[in-house]
């Protein structure tokens, strides 16, 4: 009888003590779901962050769910409870937490400036175009609404050079595809647009896969930098489980890597990322100050 007790009272604690180290803390089974805006395109995306998903899955001993959605269907997606922690760009992950409480985790790390990255306006050389004011009457091309550095970035810094993008270019465009930040850049560079706003990240990426030369460009203007990528919980979430995948993030290395589909592969690098840090929210505001200059969400006013 008092063997029988003992055991009872081993199983008891190894049950109570779930969640503690490298053990998964939610209790009913459910797979963790990870929502992962997508970049360039699905396929890209996929390959892109399917090895941290298979990472996650590793160190946490549980299955995760890959959900790769666009921008604009994140909210939904927070709203009906269909993700529990969510990997997006940081005019998203504003929105997220204005409007659904969502807690900011880590920032993605990468490039020159870290964990912060800038928007850049272009235009062609001899194209006479060098400055802002050059720019009236001009056309320009933008990457996405919801582009910290390839609209948001942009938009702001002409608003406040006193620069009215809705009046003062012949017109500006934002064509199918511009979230691939390439055909932002190609289009200045083939002559359909006066000027174009990019992500420097984009810039420095192509000029070192030799697909552009940037002396052939002049860069008009650059913002200032700003938090990058972020992966945010959705509230909810036991604090046990956004503590346990906050330090997996935070001590990804270089030289992790993972299995998948019979092949090893550096984690990092298929993300495009040196690493994660951890997410101070008043860096955010220099970005909530540009959304509202610029009249986006989450603080649109009709």
């Amino acid at each position: 009888m008092k063997l029988k007790c003992v055991l009872l009272f081993c199983v008891l604690c190894l049950f109570g003590c779930k969640g503690q180290g490298d053990a998964p803390v939610v209790s009913d089974g459910k797979p963790i779901r990870v929502g992962y805006m997508i970049c360039d395109s699905y396929e890209d995306s996929e390959a892109r962050f399917g090895p941290f998903n298979a990472y996650l899955e590793e160190k946490l001993g549980r299955k995760v769910e890959m959900i790769l959605a666009n921008t604009f269907e994140f909210e939904d997606l927070v709203r009906e409870k269909k993700v529990d922690f969510v990997h997006v760009n940081s005019i998203v992950a504003i929105i997220l937490k204005k409007n659904h409480d969502a807690d900011l985790l880590v920032v993605d790390v990468r490039g020159k400036y870290g964990h912060k990255a800038t928007g850049s306006i272009i235009s062609l050389k001899g194209s006479g175009i060098k400055t802002i004011e050059d720019m009236r009457g001009k056309s320009m091309i933008f990457g996405p609404a919801l582009a910290p550095f390839g609209y948001m970035a942009q938009y702001t810094m002409m608003l406040e050079n006193d620069f009215d993008p809705e009046t003062d270019f012949s017109f500006y465009a934002i064509p199918a595809g511009a979230a691939k930040h390439e055909k932002v850049v190609y289009g200045v560079y083939f002559g359909k647009y006066d000027v174009g706003a990019a992500p420097t990240l984009d810039l420095d990426l192509m000029t070192r896969r030799h697909e552009i030369n940037m002396d052939d460009f002049n860069v008009i203007a650059e913002s200032v930098p700003m938090p990058y990528c972020t992966i945010a919980a959705m509230p909810g979430i036991e604090p046990e489980l956004k503590q346990q995948v906050t330090d997996i993030m935070l001590n990804l290395t270089k030289d992790e890597s993972v299995l998948v589909d019979g092949e090893v592969l550096r984690v990092l690098d298929r993300m495009w990322l040196d690493g994660f840090t951890l997410a101070i929210d008043s860096e955010y505001d220099v970005m909530r100050d540009h959304l509202k200059l610029a009249n986006m969400a989450p603080y649109r006013k009709f």
